[in-house]
């Protein structure tokens, strides 16, 4: 990657060549980002470790960037934080580097792009287009090359239609996952921070930096004890009916089919479902009372500051002021309801795959039907949040020779099952592991990939990491079990190096193993080739005498090879 100084340099080239001033709201002059970069570039000499040093980050203006206004797409609602975000200040502290805050859909009420006083945000390939919103800017940034990542926020699909209107990644975490503290709410229970990239690798560095609670968010999360490390093997993805992807137009039926027709050459089984519940489930958020929450958020001020405010999203939130607590219960007991159906609906399965968007309309439709064609680019976006689920959008090729996305949603907290299979799809590196609670998992025998209780592994959502093998302190012995396993012993002298599998898998996972393992088999600590000490299958030593020595083949599957022959 060049110096940071000179990437920052190339960013401001190109905003001078691309003249889309509509992206801004607040840009920093170049000399401030030059010296930060200046002095980024002095901390890595020094050897500091910034696993995001240079990357160039662009912010939605409804985010808190510190000693920058923060407008929400709101003139008269400006203020300037003495704090940034913690989402921002986490990738400030990796090194990244700010460029400016982008312009929005304001109060990041809508999917189009255009509802901002700062002027509609035109789409980087199409300007008769929309970009997409309500974070507009952020992924407009983006797509003309100008930032690395962009920040964004998702309550209805913020994250994810204006990636799949440029070809971008949107990544849509689990609610909590990423903090909320200094984002101005527009339903606060549903709100998300997400990130706009070219790929998933940045996209999921990024994540891994910002995830974690904060004292400042009631909302958020922390991983689970039981989190899911990776999909179930090749995995098993719903999909809808045909009925389900009646909104689309055949073009854009042709490139999901595609899309899911991708994950079933790799391997993962594709089964097809009725998603009707989700879409139902998704007309609530604005169709019903859950719509009170954008009034909660930012309704006394619009009432109070007419002037300045976008018509469709004064007249969305201002009409929320009327709605009866009672309406607004009743939702919230639909809302539920919906979850359960939601989770008997992807029993069984690792992710739903679905169409991210609807259509690509011009600027000039939006103008003609500005809440209809708004509503449409919504309808696979709006029940995600609501219930509970996270999601990542790539693209999918084209469609009617614009780009086409599809996303890959999962239950809460599977956000790595997510990015696994979203890599399947564009033909990417699965990658490292997101950070989250875990152990490393030695496994010698009947675990290992290809043998009888390997499955005990994928159904717990273990992951993965590498080939390996112990130091040369191990005898191995085939114990006398059904099915056959190996029994591993340290001993003092005479010992030799023994192959394994080495997996990451949930603290839950492997309390469960460990409540399910049958004599003589023992978790303990087991040392690798390298030295480090890593969670492993061993055998009680009792079990293991008169049990043929197999130490000198190395490992278990050699030594099956030689019952073989």
């Amino acid at each position: 990657m060049p110096h940071p100084t000179d990437r920052v340099r190339s960013a401001y080239r190109r905003i001078a060549g691309a003249d889309r001033p509509e992206v801004w709201i607040t840009l920093r002059p170049e000399r401030e980002t030059a010296a930060e970069a200046e002095a980024l570039e002095g901390r890595l000499a020094s050897g500091e470790d910034l696993p995001l040093a240079g990357t160039l980050l662009a912010v939605k203006d409804n985010i808190d960037v510190a000693g920058l206004p923060t407008t929400a797409g709101h003139p008269g609602y400006a203020y300037t934080p003495e704090a940034s975000a913690p989402a921002v200040r986490r990738l400030v502290d990796a090194g990244a580097i700010v460029l400016g805050k982008t312009n929005l859909d304001q109060f990041a009420t809508g999917l189009v792009g255009t509802r901002s006083p700062y002027g509609a945000v035109r789409n980087a390939f199409d300007p008769e287009r929309v970009s997409g919103g309500s974070s507009s800017g952020s992924a407009v940034a983006v797509a003309l090359g100008i930032a690395d990542i962009a920040l964004g926020t998702d309550t209805a699909g913020s994250g994810r239609v204006p990636a799949a209107l440029h070809g971008l990644v949107g990544l849509k975490p689990t609610l909590g996952l990423v903090p909320s503290t200094g984002v101005v709410p527009a339903a606060r229970p549903y709100d998300c921070v997400t990130v706009f990239s070219r790929g998933l690798a940045p996209a999921r560095a990024a994540l891994a930096v910002m995830a974690g609670p904060d004292a400042g968010d009631p909302f958020s999360r922390d991983w689970p004890a039981d989190v899911r490390l990776a999909p179930r093997g090749a995995g098993r993805v719903a999909v809808p009916t045909a009925e389900g992807l009646a909104p689309l137009g055949g073009a854009e039926r042709a490139a999901f089919r595609a899309a899911a027709d991708v994950l079933g050459a790799a391997g993962t089984e594709v089964v097809e479902v009725d998603v009707a519940p989700l879409l139902e489930a998704a007309r609530l958020l604005y169709e019903g009372a859950l719509v009170a929450e954008r009034h909660a958020a930012v309704g006394g001020f619009l009432a109070g500051h007419p002037e300045g405010a976008d018509p469709t999203v004064a007249g969305i939130i201002l009409a929320a002021g009327n709605l009866p607590a009672h309406a607004l219960a009743a939702d919230q007991h639909r809302l539920a309801a919906y979850r359960a159906t939601a989770r008997a609906l992807l029993a069984g399965f690792d992710a739903l795959l679905l169409p991210t968007t609807v259509g690509h309309p011009t600027l000039a439709e939006v103008a003609a039907d500005p809440v209809g064609a708004n509503s449409r680019l919504g309808t696979y976006t709006n029940f995600v949040n609501l219930l509970d689920m996270a999601a990542v959008a790539v693209p999918a090729g084209t469609a009617d020779g614009r780009p086409f996305g599809v996303s890959v949603v999962t239950r809460a907290f599977e956000d790595q099952v997510a990015l696994d299979l979203a890599a399947d799809i564009t033909g990417e590196e699965r990658g490292e592991a997101l950070p989250g609670p875990g152990a490393e998992l030695a496994v010698f025998g009947a675990h290992l990939r290809g043998q009888p209780l390997h499955h005990q592994l994928t159904d717990a959502g273990a992951r993965f990491v590498a080939e390996d093998a112990t130091s040369a302190d191990y005898r191995m012995v085939a114990l006398p079990t059904s099915p056959p396993k190996p029994g591993l012993l340290r001993v003092a002298e005479g010992g030799a190096s023994v192959r394994c599998e080495v997996w990451r898998i949930s603290p839950a996972g492997l309390g469960a193993f460990l409540a399910g393992l049958p004599a003589p088999m023992s978790l303990g600590s087991v040392t690798l080739a390298d030295g480090r000490a890593v969670v492993g299958f061993g055998c009680d030593p009792a079990a293991a005498e008169g049990a043929e020595d197999i130490s000198r083949h190395g490992g278990w599957l050699a030594y099956l090879e030689t019952l073989e022959g």
